[in-house]
């Protein structure tokens, strides 16, 4: 993987008598981190919510109607911890992945009937979370 440059440049290494050259990429996942070469966090915005959207279809599929504590049960189980995931190492500083994210949470918030008519602001303080970029 080349890090901050765009030339192209072929990297070789010895294998007994050869030459071999070495496998160029511009993405690589690690620890479940997705790092491209530009080193913005913009993909793994985007696996990490298309991945939190996966569970929260399950969620809705199987659990039809949820009050706001069975609610918050699965939502703290099974789709944050996707959004906050080694947040640490590739922490969104863009506006658009910090929505592409918060667009999970806010899909979610509207599972709980009683609240589906509140603004976002309101689902999250009547369920005492906070949004993913605080």
């Amino acid at each position: 993987m080349h890090i901050g440059h765009k030339v192209d440049t072929k990297y070789y290494m010895m294998d007994d008598t050869r030459k071999v050259e070495l496998q160029s990429i511009s993405v690589e996942k690690h620890l479940g981190v997705f790092t491209t070469d530009s080193l913005k966090p913009s993909l793994q915005c985007q696996k990490a919510a298309a991945k939190a959207r996966s569970v929260l279809g399950m969620v809705r599929r199987n659990f039809r109607k949820l009050n706001a504590n069975g609610f918050l049960l699965v939502y703290k189980s099974y789709i944050r911890p996707h959004l906050e995931y080694c947040v640490h190492a590739w922490s969104p500083y863009h506006e658009k992945d910090i929505q592409c994210l918060e667009s999970v949470q806010r899909a979610a918030t509207k599972s709980v009937p009683s609240l589906r008519k509140l603004s976002y602001e309101d689902r999250l303080n009547r369920l005492g979370l906070t949004t993913l970029y605080q």
